[in-house]
């Protein structure tokens, strides 16, 4: 391998996925992700069961994703860990253990924001397989279970969210609606599958009023909850016989929802170049609705490979690259923090 080559070891826990990367420069070697199961039988995660979990997988996660990228610890030049936002127990454990490996091999340690590497991750590249990057500026929606924030991007490291929930995240509000109809956990993905073969117009459900770009979806889960506990009581089988369009009505709610603030920041700030970010980003019917603006609006829209949707490592280590380009190195005495203080 040329030896001018940067190798990057990027380390992700912020709820229960432990992930470990490694990228040669800017393309992505490896990206090595182990779930956890045991949130399914909850509902939900539960934090202390993700730390432990993160304990006993964090080890061989990062053998592997060396062992995928093919070269020893001894390469890496720097080590970057998620520092926050997230679940304070599961970060503690990717960020001690990135201080140790930082600190045993004599490599720098780099602390990356959760949300500013979901936006970079739009600019991984894989061997052989170049791909178009965005280019600068360019707005950027990051749709998560826990985050709904519009981001404008004028460079690596100068990002500006203009647009953000007030309440809860439409990851939530997809969690919610589907523990309501009786779906597992986590019911996005769930919810996106059985809309396919629904009617997204059979039932409508009130929007939100928030002014400017910020978003707000707590009123839109409690009406959902109403509509159906109503519903129940005339008719016991309301959600077996209706599941298929009540699937598709609630996404094209919330997508709804979504889409609007979208257009609305495009208009405002006459950016034109839009992307997409996080685990909601995996869904159907928003990639639908953002690659429509596209024919409508004139967008150039970037649409991330389903790997990078989720909380995952790769995404880590290209921010841990572009900050280490920078010499933008942490100490050993920083802690994690469970949300963001980015402004």
């Amino acid at each position: 391998m040329p030896g001018n080559d940067i190798f990057i070891l990027g380390i992700e826990s912020s709820c229960d996925d432990t992930s470990a990367a490694v990228i040669r420069n800017n393309e992505q070697l490896s990206n090595i992700i182990a779930s956890q199961d045991v949130h399914k039988q909850y509902g939900g995660v539960v934090p202390e069961l993700a730390s432990r979990s993160h304990q006993q997988n964090i080890i061989p996660v990062i053998q592997s994703a060396l062992d995928k990228a093919n070269i020893k610890k001894n390469q890496i030049h720097a080590v970057s860990f998620t520092r926050g936002p997230g679940l304070l127990g599961s970060l503690l454990v990717g960020t001690s253990f990135a201080k140790a490996m930082s600190f045993g091999l004599s490599i720098p340690l780099i602390e990356v924001d959760h949300l500013e590497a979901h936006v970079l991750a739009h600019f991984l590249q894989e061997p052989d397989s170049p791909s178009e990057v965005p280019s600068f500026p360019f707005l950027c929606l990051t749709v998560s279970g826990g985050h709904t924030q519009i981001t404008l991007i004028r460079d690596h490291f100068d990002m500006e969210i203009i647009g953000r929930t007030i309440d809860d995240a439409a990851g939530e509000a997809f969690d919610k609606a589907a523990k309501i109809l009786g779906l597992p956990y986590p019911g996005g993905p769930y919810i996106d599958r059985h809309a396919s073969a629904g009617n997204p117009m059979a039932f409508r459900f009130p929007k939100p009023r928030i002014s400017g770009l910020d978003f707000s979806f707590s009123g839109l889960k409690t009406s959902f909850l109403y509509f159906i506990r109503d519903l129940l009581k005339k008719n016991p089988a309301f959600i077996e016989q209706n599941l298929a369009d009540l699937c598709a009505s609630i996404q094209h709610n919330i997508v709804g929802i979504l889409m609007d603030k979208l257009i609305l920041a495009a208009e405002k700030t006459k950016i034109r170049t839009i992307a997409i970010a996080g685990g909601v980003s995996a869904n159907s019917s928003l990639r639908k609705a953002v690659m429509d603006q596209q024919q409508d609006r004139g967008w150039k829209v970037f649409i991330p490979k389903f790997e990078y949707t989720t909380d995952n490592a790769a995404m880590i280590a290209i921010t841990g690259y572009f900050k280490y380009l920078k010499n933008d190195y942490a100490g050993y005495t920083l802690a994690p923090y469970s949300r963001s203080f980015r402004p």
